[in-house]
């Protein structure tokens, strides 16, 4: 049963500790398995890679490439309504995300001096898709849409094969609907690896994003700095602001559709009203039997979930603020009044229509966002995600003159003597 808390100003306090030490709680087994994975791919290519996915996936696919008509005739087997889903929300997230693209730009000055900033996007962007009993679709778009809106040059997709060695075709159709120039049927840690090392047949890449187990997790946050990644995601987590207007059908239908991702979500109920606190703890009973996945849901609310009764909203805001949730449900009579209080979130979903799931898949944000916490200083994947910035400078020989002594002192101040010289040299 989903704990209730009264919030003393310790108690709420007490129950973040715990969270983030789940949060950043790991398997320090998995770490060497991983170091061997990847160095394995880097040095035996794709046979590395072919050898893993008979180990874990079961089969290893008779083609690692999907070519363009086997993804013409995968997509051909999907349910045409679902295509029809898939295109009106790729329709959404792009609409969305164009709002975000940033222009290079250049100023002059009087003395003929000339700066500026290039933007442009990267040259090549790995994305990894679970295939497994998290095949997520969804992802697919909210990862590729972006990257192919900065301007990537290419776009490669891993996903793993199902256990008979084939693609699965709904997050194919999701692919190339998206915009994916390259697929590639490999999974684990093994794919992160081929991405980032470059194979016989798999391009290195620049960046790589995309969710995957904690093996994948793993494998990104090892080859930080070989290449770029998105971030470190921890488990899933809902964080739901209420007063007494809501209505608690809602608040627990929300709070488990964060649960049922694992056992190790949370789901967190924030509000000033304890009536309310208890109609919602009995709905998440009632509605909790009939779902399919209630066995996860009700591990994940016995253990990292709770319902905190604070003494009013103030107290609510400033606590969402200080647990920085991933996602931000603002269930109150008027949600807007609080859009400019709630400074540390993921996303922010405002009103008792606008739930979480809305913006997993259709409404156009992004739903790859900060965990754990971290949305205090990190944001959502984004276009900005996926560009590079380089700043440039032109100077005229008066300019330069006139700027001389300056540069001079400060190099020679730093005990730098070499780049005062390079000043030097040109007016001697």
């Amino acid at each position: 049963m989903i704990t209730t808390v009264i919030a003393d100003g310790k108690k709420e306090y007490e129950f973040i500790a715990y969270l983030k030490k789940r949060a950043q709680s790991s398997d320090k087994n998995v770490i060497p398995v991983v170091s061997e994975i990847l160095e394995n791919v880097m040095e035996n290519g794709d046979e590395a890679v072919r050898a893993y996915t008979v180990k874990f996936d079961g089969k290893a696919p008779d083609q690692t490439e999907i070519s363009a008509d086997v993804i013409d005739a995968l997509v051909a087997q999907c349910d045409p309504a679902y295509v029809e889903t898939v295109q009106k929300a790729a329709a959404n997230i792009a609409d969305f995300h164009r709002r975000q693209v940033q222009q290079s730009w250049m100023t002059t000055k009087a003395n003929g001096v000339m700066m500026g900033q290039r933007v442009r996007g990267l040259k090549r962007v790995g994305i990894y898709v679970p295939g497994g009993t998290a095949a997520y679709p969804s992802s697919v778009l909210m990862n590729a849409i972006p990257a192919k809106i900065a301007g990537v040059q290419e776009i490669i997709m891993c996903t793993p094969p199902q256990k008979d060695g084939t693609p699965n075709p709904n997050i194919i159709a999701a692919a190339k609907i998206a915009g994916v120039d390259r697929i590639f049927l490999m999974g684990g840690a093994q794919a992160v690896a081929a991405l980032a090392y470059g194979t016989e047949t798999v391009p290195k890449v620049d960046k790589i994003v995309g969710p995957g187990n904690i093996f994948v997790a793993t494998a990104k946050k090892l080859l930080y700095g070989t290449v770029d990644i998105d971030m470190i995601a921890g488990p899933s987590e809902i964080l739901i602001v209420a007063d007494k207007t809501a209505d608690p059908k809602f608040l627990a239908a929300d709070l488990m559709s964060q649960a049922e991702h694992d056992k190790l979500a949370s789901a967190i109920l924030l509000t000033d009203s304890a009536e309310l606190a208890e109609q919602t703890k009995a709905e998440l009973t009632r509605q909790a039997a009939s779902l399919a996945r209630r066995e996860i849901i009700n591990s994940s609310l016995d253990n990292f979930g709770a319902i905190i009764v604070c003494s009013d909203i103030a107290q609510v805001i400033d606590f969402a603020n200080e647990l920085a949730p991933e996602h931000l449900e603002v269930c109150c009579a008027n949600p807007m009044e609080y859009v400019g209080k709630l400074d540390n979130a993921g996303s922010v979903f405002l009103g008792n229509y606008s739930p979480e799931p809305l913006g997993d898949y259709f409404a156009g944000p992004n739903h790859v966002l900060p965990t754990s916490g971290t949305a205090r200083f990190f944001s959502p994947l984004s276009v900005d995600s996926f560009i590079k910035k380089s700043s440039f400078i032109y100077y005229t020989e008066d300019a330069l003159r006139a700027d001389a002594a300056d540069v001079v002192r400060f190099a020679e101040t730093e005990g730098l003597t070499a780049h005062a010289n390079s000043i030097k040299v040109r007016f001697e």
